[in-house]
Order: C-alpha cells, then sequence, then structure tokens
C-alpha cells in the first residue's frame, strides 16, 4: 500500500469549493469558467507542492554550501518560514487565482488614461530589492509566453468568447504565466521577513516547477472549450509579441478586435481537414515534405528503385481502418510477438494486406499514397533508431512495441506530429520510454511495480481508443502525476539519506572535538584506573552528546567540562551530591543502564554502595568490583558505532596529486559543484554504467554521498577518491542539461537519411 498517498495532505479541498463569481456572466459562460478553475485548481496542486518542495531544498542546500555562520541562519530562517507559511501561501496563491478569474469580462486592465495618472504621481526613490522582482517577474512571464504562445493565443481567444470582449493576453488571462506569477509573488509577500535573494529564488522555482510545465494545462484546458464548441475549429497563428508601450495603446486594442472578428468569422466557416490538399501549407506539412525529400534521396543513394502502384489509393479513412484492424489483430497474437517493434516493409506489407482483405480475384487492389508510405517508414524508422538505444529484452523496449501502431494513427491523422516537439503524442512517448529506461530497466534490482502498472495500463489505453491529441494530453497528464509522486518519494528518500550522514558527520566532529579537550586535560593529569576507564569510554561520549545537541558555547556544556575537571581534581567540589547525580544522568544519556550508573558514580566518587534490600529467603546482591564496573565500561557501545553505515567496498587509497595535476585540477572543481550534480560510473569488469546522483558532501571532511534514482544510498566516498577515479576514466560528469532518448532518435533518423545524400550534394559541379 502506499504509504505517501494515505497520508498526502490536501490543502486544496477546502479551496474547491470556492468559486469565481461575475454578475456580467451568461449561464454558459459560468459554468465553463467554473470548470476550467476547477480543472486549473486540480492541475496546480501537484506543481505548486513541487515547487514549495524545490524552494526547501535550494535553501537548505545553500545553508550547507554558505561560507559563513549568518547566511547559514538566513538560509535557514527563510526556510522555516516557508514550512510555518505554506498552507497560508497556498491558500492566498489559490484566492490570487480565482480573482483573476472573476475578473473576466471586466474593464481592461491598465489604460492609457491610468498610465498618464502615473506619470502625474511625485517621483520617488526606487527600492533595489524592488526592482530586482520586478525584473525577474517580468522575464518570467516573457519567457513562459514566448514557450507557450500557441496555447495562449488560442485561449485568448477562447476565454474572449465566453466574455464577450477583445483577445485576452498578459495580466487580462486568468491562466497565463502573467496571472499566476503575480498570484504567487503577491502570495508570497506575508514573508516579509525573507531577503530579497530568497525572493528570487522562490521566483526562479516558481518558474522551473510551474511556468515551465503549464503546457499541458493549456493544451487540455483548450481540448475542453473546444469539445464544448467554444470556437472549434480556430487555428493558432499568433502575432510576435508586442511591447508593453504598444499593449496599452488603444489603437492596439481595436486592431484586435477587428482581428477576432476575422478569426471568428473563420472558425465559424467549414473546417479544411489537413490532409485535405485544397488545405495551406503548413509548417507540420513543410517539415514533413522535407523529411520525405531527405527520404527520397536516401533511397536514390541507395539505389533503389521506385515503382508506380496500380489500382485506386487508399483514403484517410481506409487507412485509419486497416490499423485499427492490423492493432486488433496484433491484440489477438501471443504476447511475444505483440512487443516486437516491425520493420517498414512488414508495417507496409500488413497494411496493404489489411486494405485488400475480402477482394474477389481480379479486383482493383487498394494501395497506399506516396505521402501515406512515406509516413509510414518514418514512424518506423523513428522507433528503430529508439530501439537501438535500449536494452533488447527489457520493459522500454516491450513498451516501445506496444506504442509503435497506436503513434502510427497518430502521425497519420495529425502531422504535427513530425513538426512539434511539444505535440502530447510525442512527449508521450518520449516520456514512456524515459520511464522504463530509467526506473524499470535500469541497473537496481527494486523495480518498481507501479510504475510498470501504470505504463502498460496507459499504452493499453492508447492501443484501445481512437487517436487524438485529447487523448494523449490525458495520458501525458496521468504519466506526469505518476512520475511526480515518484520523483517526490526519491527525494524524501535522498533527504533522508543526506539528514543522516550529515548527522553522523556532526557526530563524528563532536566526538572528534570532545577527544581533543580530553586530551588536553589528560596532559595536565594523568588518570588510572577506573577512572581513566570511564572518562576514555563513555565520559567523552558524554561531552560529544551535549556537544551536539548544546553547542560549545552552551551552558550545559561548560557545566560537563566543570565536572570533567571536578572528576580530575582540577576544581574543588561543592557539593557531593550534586557531583554524583550529574555523573548519573550523563551516563544514562549515552545509553547506560540506571543501576549500572549508579555504582559507577558511586565507586568513582568513593561513596558507599547501598545495597537493595534482598528477597525473602535469597542471599543478599554483592556490589560489582571496580574490574567488573571497568570490564562494563569497556564492553559499552560506544556513541554512534550502532548508527555507522557499512563501509563502502575497499579502494586503495590515492596518491597524493601533483600541485599541476589533472586529479589536482578536478578536485578543485568538484569542490565548487553544486548538489543534484549526476555522474556516470564505469565498471571496469565488464563496462556496465551506472548513474549516481551527489546529493551531498561535507566541506569539512571532503566526503561525498552518492543516491540512486530513487534516493537510496549509493556510495560514499571522497572528493579526493573521486577525482583519482575521473581522472583515470572510471567516472566521468554527466552533462545538465542531458538529451533525452527521443531527441537523439530525431538526430540519428536525420544522420541515417542525410549520410546517402552528402556525397551527392557535395560532389563537385561540372567546370569545376
Amino acid at each position: 500500500m502506499d504509504v505517501e498517498q494515505q497520508g498526502r495532505r490536501q490543502p486544496f479541498a477546502s479551496d474547491r469549493d470556492i468559486r469565481p463569481d461575475n454578475a456580467g456572466w451568461s449561464p454558459r459562460a459560468r459554468r465553463l469558467i467554473e470548470e476550467t478553475h476547477a480543472l486549473c485548481l486540480s492541475w496546480l496542486e501537484s506543481p505548486l507542492r513541487s515547487c514549495l518542495s524545490d524552494i526547501d531544498q535550494r535553501l537548505y542546500a545553500q545553508a550547507e554550501r554558505s561560507r559563513n555562520h549568518l547566511e547559514q541562519q538566513r538560509a535557514l530562517f527563510s526556510r522555516q518560514q516557508i514550512q510555518q507559511q505554506r498552507n497560508v501561501l497556498e491558500r492566498r496563491f489559490l484566492d490570487g487565482v480565482r480573482q483573476h478569474f472573476s475578473r473576466l469580462g471586466g474593464a481592461v486592465a491598465v489604460s492609457i488614461e491610468g498610465e498618464h495618472d502615473a506619470q502625474r504621481r511625485p517621483l520617488e526613490l526606487l527600492d533595489q530589492g524592488e526592482h530586482e522582482q520586478s525584473v525577474a517577474l517580468q522575464t518570467l512571464v516573457a519567457r513562459g509566453e514566448a514557450r507557450h504562445g500557441q496555447p495562449l493565443f488560442e485561449l485568448g481567444y477562447r476565454f474572449a468568447v465566453l466574455v464577450s470582449q477583445p483577445p485576452l493576453e498578459g495580466e487580462n488571462l486568468p491562466l497565463g504565466p502573467h496571472a499566476l506569477a503575480v498570484a504567487f509573488h503577491e502570495a508570497g509577500s506575508i514573508l516579509v521577513d525573507i531577503p530579497n535573494e530568497h525572493s528570487l529564488l522562490m521566483l526562479q522555482s516558481f518558474d522551473g516547477a510551474v511556468v515551465g510545465t503549464l503546457g499541458s494545462l493549456y493544451d487540455t484546458v483548450n481540448e475542453h472549450l473546444r469539445a464544448d464548441g467554444i470556437l472549434p475549429q480556430l487555428r493558432a497563428f499568433p502575432a510576435p509579441p508586442r511591447t508593453h508601450v504598444e499593449r496599452q495603446a488603444r489603437g492596439a486594442a481595436e486592431a484586435t478586435r477587428a482581428n477576432f472578428e476575422r478569426q471568428a468569422q473563420a472558425a465559424a466557416a467549414p473546417a479544411v481537414s489537413p490532409l485535405n490538399p485544397a488545405a495551406p501549407r503548413s509548417d507540420s506539412i513543410a517539415v514533413l515534405e522535407s523529411l520525405r525529400e531527405m527520404l527520397a534521396q536516401h533511397r536514390a543513394g541507395q539505389g533503389s528503385l521506385s515503382y508506380q502502384p496500380t489500382g485506386r489509393p487508399a483514403s484517410p479513412e481506409e487507412l485509419q481502418l486497416a490499423l485499427d484492424a492490423l492493432q486488433l489483430h496484433v491484440s489477438d497474437v501471443t504476447d511475444q510477438v505483440r512487443r516486437e517493434l516491425r520493420s517498414a516493409h512488414a508495417l507496409r506489407e500488413e497494411l496493404l494486406t489489411q486494405l485488400n482483405t475480402g477482394k474477389p480475384e481480379g479486383a482493383s487492389q487498394t494501395h497506399l499514397t506516396d505521402e501515406q508510405g512515406d509516413t509510414v517508414e518514418l514512424v518506423a524508422m523513428l522507433f528503430e533508431q529508439l530501439g537501438d538505444q535500449l536494452q533488447r529484452k527489457g520493459s522500454a523496449h516491450s513498451l516501445l512495441g506496444d506504442l509503435q501502431l497506436p503513434l502510427l494513427r497518430m502521425a497519420v491523422a495529425d502531422k504535427g506530429f513530425f513538426n512539434q516537439p511539444e505535440h502530447p503524442a510525442r512527449k508521450l512517448l518520449g516520456m514512456v520510454t524515459e520511464a522504463a529506461n530509467d526506473w524499470l530497466d535500469g541497473p537496481e534490482s527494486d523495480t518498481d511495480r507501479s510504475l510498470g502498472a501504470k505504463l502498460n495500463q496507459l499504452v493499453d489505453r492508447a492501443r484501445r481508443e481512437p487517436p487524438s491529441t485529447g487523448l494523449y494530453t490525458s495520458l501525458l497528464a496521468d504519466i506526469e502525476h505518476h512520475l511526480g509522486l515518484l520523483n517526490r518519494k526519491a527525494q524524501i528518500a535522498e533527504r533522508r539519506q543526506v539528514e543522516a550522514m550529515q548527522g553522523r558527520e556532526r557526530l563524528e566532529q563532536s566526538r572528534r572535538r570532545a577527544a581533543e579537550l580530553m586530551t588536553e586535560r589528560f596532559e595536565r593529569c594523568n588518570p588510572r584506573g577506573l577512572l581513566r576507564t570511564l572518562l576514555e569510554r563513555a565520559w567523552s561520549d558524554v561531552l560529544a552528546l551535549t556537544l551536539l545537541r548544546h553547542g560549545e558555547d552552551s551552558e550545559a556544556f561548560a557545566l560537563r567540562l566543570r565536572i570533567t575537571d571536578q572528576l580530575l581534581g582540577q576544581q574543588p567540589v561543592t557539593d557531593r551530591n550534586l557531583l554524583q547525580a550529574e555523573v548519573e544522568s550523563g551516563l544514562q544519556q549515552i545509553g547506560m543502564h540506571a543501576e549500572e550508573a549508579v555504582q559507577v558514580a558511586q565507586r568513582l566518587l568513593g561513596i558507599p554502595p547501598v545495597a537493595p534490600p534482598a528477597a525473602d529467603g535469597a542471599a543478599a546482591p554483592v556490589a560489582a568490583t571496580t574490574t567488573e564496573l571497568a570490564l562494563k565500561l569497556k564492553q559499552h557501545q560506544r556513541l554512534g558505532e550502532h548508527a555507522a553505515p557499512e563501509p563502502p567496498a575497499a579502494a586503495p587509497a590515492p596518491p597524493p596529486p601533483a600541485p599541476e595535476s589533472p586529479e589536482r585540477r578536478i578536485h578543485q572543481r568538484l569542490r565548487q559543484l553544486p548538489f543534484g550534480t549526476w555522474f556516470e560510473f564505469i565498471d571496469p569488469n565488464d563496462g556496465r554504467v551506472t548513474q549516481r546522483k551527489l546529493a551531498w558532501y561535507s566541506p569539512v571532511s571532503g566526503n561525498g554521498l552518492f543516491v540512486t534514482r530513487r534516493g537510496l544510498r549509493g556510495e560514499e566516498m571522497t572528493l579526493e577518491f573521486l577525482a583519482h577515479e575521473m581522472a583515470c576514466g572510471r567516472v566521468r560528469e554527466m552533462s545538465h542539461v542531458r538529451e533525452n532518448l527521443l531527441d537523439r532518435a530525431w538526430h540519428a533518423l536525420t544522420s541515417h537519411l542525410r549520410q546517402v545524400t552528402r556525397p551527392l550534394t557535395n560532389s563537385p559541379r561540372n567546370g569545376d
């Protein structure tokens, strides 16, 4: 059972009943706006929590990397404030989003008159922190609008239809990056005491966790409004973004209104199918034709002969029916055959068989058009390149075989599959293969069964249901949510490992400092017998524990040092009973039984032991001798011994590097790396590559902690040894921006098509 799912907080539950309201809305507009608002709340739940968790981790890492005590305290204070105000910040953010929804249909924000009023205001000095936050906010909004320009353009028109206004953009669009960023920034205003750099850090996390992932929300909302009849034939042709001054001008508003009327008239006209030859050329069709030209040149370079098939070409509907029949036929065969990737030739032959099944002999045969055949071949080549990067008998390769026909149906129906990197079907293909390759086929043996079941469930839905953008948008949101849960579990496990190692690090430093203080006192006074055994084996741990809990400048630690000096005879004892009580309390804190602590304290201070009354008919208990007490102290488990981890595999210590050696340069760079950097460890025996993340390292001891993708402890080694292994080629640092499997497959596909055409292109011309 998923323990984390049972214990999940639901701070958004109370906010779902608070709906946006505006008296000017029509009943249909009210219903759709409320549904969109509820959909927005449901989607924002996971990214917002990821954002706040990312802020918490960044502040924690900043505190760990701080070079002085004041910076560390500021980071920890801001982290504590955000943790305490987290629920309030979430509610204020959701309330700000609701207010932006409620403003739909009101006056357009920011007018020329408002700008003139602002010009008449008295001048005042601009606070540096406010200026930096304003610039960061504007940069965040500009980046988000550029990243999601096309779906934002469609949303602006559809919301404008609901409230009878010109197309909405900027702060007037409730789901836009501007509105969400302003709502988050205003919600964070309750954190009045955090410094400016931490406010900028919050905006950075919001940009990465929320604004950067808004594409799926926009696609889902557009699909929801389109299904309800709001501009169902709208095709986005967004204009270049206007400047802030142009956005405020009235002339631009009039031009936008005219543009909106023309777009509405075009949306009311009959739909033009992308498969219709009379349809205007779009970027996706142009990219597909470019790939087809490369494919034709590739065939010519290989000497392949083109042929003119006889008969009637298949219509798009017939091709979809043939693909559906082929998919049903594949579902009936054995599981092993179903999961094999099919070549372009095999797919073409199977489709021709399905298209001509049931026709009498001598009847005209149905064949694929050149465009349909090229689409089949390009998709097959893409899956072939993608399969070459996966394990042949792994889960990712099997899931890839199940997705081949559903993705082929989508590519035949929507040519945007080839041009749009953010196409839901392409993103789902990349995400499923990445998740299966990283989480199911990784070197770790603890395969996640829930993820495997979820991926199989999504693939089965893609195989059963007709291909559509809405289907793949829904599947993409589902797998993103599940992977978000896995990543949060991994982050929690990683944080536990880091905190455990930090605890061991602090404990080791405390023990080392306590040993130094004890050594200083032994140089002045050399105790013997039970007293020396007590101080070395037990009381040193008492000092270390007090130092760990209260610090070296605390009164509690000063009291422990004073008791140490009294036991050594360096200070006078004013109250022996109080001294005995303090010794007993300290020994019990490190795990010694109360009876043993009393006996040690009494024997140490020369107090006659008081034997407990004997039971009826039993002999009176005999007090332990000094030798027996010393033996018990030596057998007593030292502080921290039970928490020590399993030592890593024995490795010879590398020799000290020369001042100008590569190892020294690598080591200096490693000390500047941020936490979260990934490394690849290469096994010299079989060449197997294992990926590990540097979760934390100690600036004091140089010990580094490496964790797996699930946040479990992998390796623990010093940075010096890591630098030595990197210099020897057994460890390498991974790039921060890692190219995913699908991108590598696209690049390999185009390179494969060009490898024969390049000599033809670069051949010398006649007369050269």
